[in-house]
Formats: structure tokens, sequence, C-alpha cells
């Protein structure tokens, strides 16, 4: 299957101004690329790629005073099938997760772990660890919140989601890495391009979309509290 992906993107500043872009696809899939074009920027200004500490993909530039316009196109070829579901992994023991892991069950500016632990462990203490109780937060989650476009404040939290009971995609993954953490499960914010492929299309425009890993057994599993079924042609772009 082949799958068409892009953006366009106004850029406003007034002076110029240095910025990096997580923009790029994901190392890990640039080899499934058959054709792109781009980045472009207009005005033309000079990028150069980087790689942040994350493994992320980062287009570095200077945006001039008045801004500029970043567009991008590409058809990637992928499998059609539906991310793996494996109701049988199991949680690893925190003294045995590989190193790499470890920063992903830490607080962040985002993910309030000290605020939401004992909520954590009176709600999914008593599910069985592992895949089950990824879903029982992913079931949390999906049922606690309502998706709605009035709240995309870019220093929302885990915890006013929460409260708040409402939010975009964003404070779905937000929310759900923090639970994740909070029961000693590496959990990581992933954001990408995911069409409707396979489900019934949604008539809101499209844009980028947030959803989750939780690292079980031996490596990464992808989940997702807002949509909460598997989903085929997700494309990373990038992982923090």
């Amino acid at each position: 299957m082949f799958i068409r992906l892009g953006y366009e993107i106004g850029i406003s500043c007034d002076q110029p101004t240095p910025m990096m872009t997580f923009l790029s696809v994901d190392h890990a899939r640039r080899s499934d690329i058959v054709s792109e074009r781009g980045p472009i920027s207009d005005p033309a200004v000079r990028m150069g790629a980087v790689t942040d500490p994350f493994g992320n993909v980062c287009m570095r530039m200077v945006v001039p005073a008045g801004g500029l316009r970043l567009t991008y196109d590409a058809v990637i070829k992928d499998s059609g099938r539906p991310e793996p579901v494996n109701r049988s992994a199991a949680v690893v023991p925190v003294e045995k997760l590989p190193p790499e892991c470890l920063p992903y069950l830490s607080a962040s500016r985002y993910c309030e772990t000290d605020r939401f632990g004992a909520l954590a462990w009176r709600l999914f203490g008593e599910t069985e660890p592992g895949w089950a109780r990824v879903q029982a937060i992913c079931d949390y989650v999906h049922q606690r919140l309502t998706f709605s476009y009035g709240y995309t404040a870019t220093l929302r939290t885990a915890m006013e989601a929460h409260e708040e009971r409402a939010g975009v995609c964003r404070d779905y993954a937000h929310l759900a890495v923090t639970l994740c953490r909070c029961m000693n499960m590496p959990a990581r914010y992933v954001n990408g391009y995911m069409g409707d492929i396979g489900v019934e299309g949604d008539p809101a425009p499209m844009d980028f979309n947030a959803w989750f890993e939780v690292y079980l057994q031996d490596r990464w599993y992808t989940f997702d509290a807002r949509h909460n079924i598997p989903r085929i042609g997700r494309i990373v772009v990038a992982r923090l």
C-alpha cells in the first residue's frame, strides 16, 4: 500500500528567528519513501538536518522577518496492516529495564506523575500487569476525555486535561503516558501522520496526530487512547 503525506505550514515572525522543526519522517521509515518533494520554504532559506537527544530528525533554519511558508509532499510504502497487538506482553520490572527506557518513567512539564500516583494505583493496581493494564489505562482515558478542538493551549498538562475532561489527541496521549509511568511502565509521546485508513472518514480537516508507545516484554508497542483501536498507516515524525 502507498500513502501520500505532507504539509503546508505558514509561520509568521516580526524579526529573524532561529527555529527547529519536528516535521521530518522518522529515520526508521526513510527507506520506505518512494518519492518526495521538500521540505521547501518560500521565501527560500537555508535548512540543515540535525538529530535531537531523542533521535528525532529536525530541520534547523532562521525564519526571516515577516515569516515563511513550508511545504512537503511525499509518498511512502506501508504494509497496510494495523499495528501489532500482543495481549500476552508482560511488564518488565524496573530493575531489568534497558537503561534507555528509564527516562520514560520520569515526570515532565506535561506529565505530572507526582500528582497522579495515588489515583493511578487505585484505578489500575488490581489490573493484570502488562498489556491488560495499558489497555485499561487507554479505556479510562478514552472514556474520561471528550475530544474537542476548543482545548488547545500549548502548555496544557495531563492534570488539566483530566480535571476538565476534554482535550485534543495530544491531551489523550499526555494523560495516558502519565498514568503508565505512574505504574512503572515506560511510556513515550509520539506524533506523526495518521490518515483515515480502514475506518470511517473524519470530516474535520486533516492534521498531525498524537499517540503513545509503551515498553513491554522486549519492545515498544503502539497505543492510542483517543481512537482506542489498532490503526493502519501510522507514520512517526517524533518521539518524546
